[in-house]
């Protein structure tokens, strides 16, 4: 049966800003989304067989409607009226619950990889709309490289992309952050904050070439409960990183690097953690990872 395989790329977050919540109960968010080659994998298989089969490697995750990848599937073959059943094989590599983006990534891939093996096509809007209802981060897999994110995160805009750079992506093991939990650890900060940088000034703190540094406001409220991020964080810059963060609300913590030598010279500082040495990846080297039509 006709199969396509492709990469799910991780994300770290440039600046994140947390606003306040949302009369929804959702959080009103401004962040620089950028994406990173560390990816898992994809495989889809139109099967003869009804239904969705999910396998991973990874004994720890659902397989059934928990699971993004199958929800995404579910969503668009209900769209797209599709009878075929499909079978989807996930390899995974990048960590959960570190604020990578990973399940939503696979999610993306799934919506992304099902129109590719049916030879189908839906209207951008669309696609985004059913994205943006499997969760806040998908509709941005859905074009990667570094873009602007509103809302809850959801309303993306694409944004120049900046010379590559090396990523050291440092995730402690055995310590994972709950997106929830990590909210209503600054729930009560929220209350306390001053007026919102007007967006064009965000922008431009969060991705000119003069940017002051990577900033995340979860760091304060995930820093005090858990200070070995916050010694990370400190680990990476000290080895030469020109700015280090939280990725989104935990728990790994990534430097960025000028060049890869010194990004894996810096890697070797954390003996006790995963780490993973990667590249930023533009919009287009995304898109062409994505189609097939390039290796990262």
């Amino acid at each position: 049966m006709r199969s396509v395989r492709l990469p799910a790329f991780a994300k770290v977050n440039l600046c994140l800003h947390v606003l306040g919540k949302r009369p929804d109960g959702y959080h009103e968010l401004r962040t620089v989304f950028q994406t990173i080659s560390l990816h898992d994998t994809l495989r889809l298989t139109l099967t003869r067989r009804a239904g969705i089969a999910l396998e991973n490697d990874d004994p720890s995750l659902p397989v059934g409607r928990e699971n993004l990848v199958w929800r995404a599937l579910d969503a668009l073959r209900g769209e797209l009226g599709l009878r075929s059943g499909l079978r989807a094989q996930l390899t995974k590599r990048i960590p959960t619950e570190r604020g990578l983006g990973g399940g939503s990534s696979d999610a993306a891939a799934a919506l992304v990889g099902l129109l590719r093996l049916t030879g189908r096509r839906l209207a951008a809007a669309r696609l985004a709309k059913i994205a943006s209802r499997l969760g806040a981060d998908v509709p941005f897999f859905l074009q990667g490289g570094r873009a602007l994110g509103l809302g809850r995160g959801d309303e993306v805009y694409p944004l120049p992309d900046s010379t590559a750079r090396s990523i050291v992506v440092v995730s402690p093991r055995n310590l994972s952050v709950s997106t929830r939990e990590a909210y209503g650890w600054m729930s009560r900060r929220l209350t306390k904050r001053g007026p919102a940088p007007k967006l064009w000034s965000f922008c431009a703190l969060c991705w000119s070439p003069q940017a002051a540094g990577a900033s995340n406001d979860f760091e304060a409220a995930v820093f005090r409960r858990h200070p070995r991020l916050a010694k990370i964080k400190r680990g990476l810059l000290r080895r030469g990183a020109v700015e280090a963060a939280l990725a989104g609300s935990g728990s790994a913590v990534f430097g960025v690097f000028r060049n890869p030598a010194q990004a894996r010279r810096a890697a070797q500082g954390f003996p006790k953690d995963q780490v993973f040495v990667c590249k930023t990846l533009s919009r287009g080297e995304y898109r062409r990872a994505r189609s097939g039509r390039g290796g990262i």
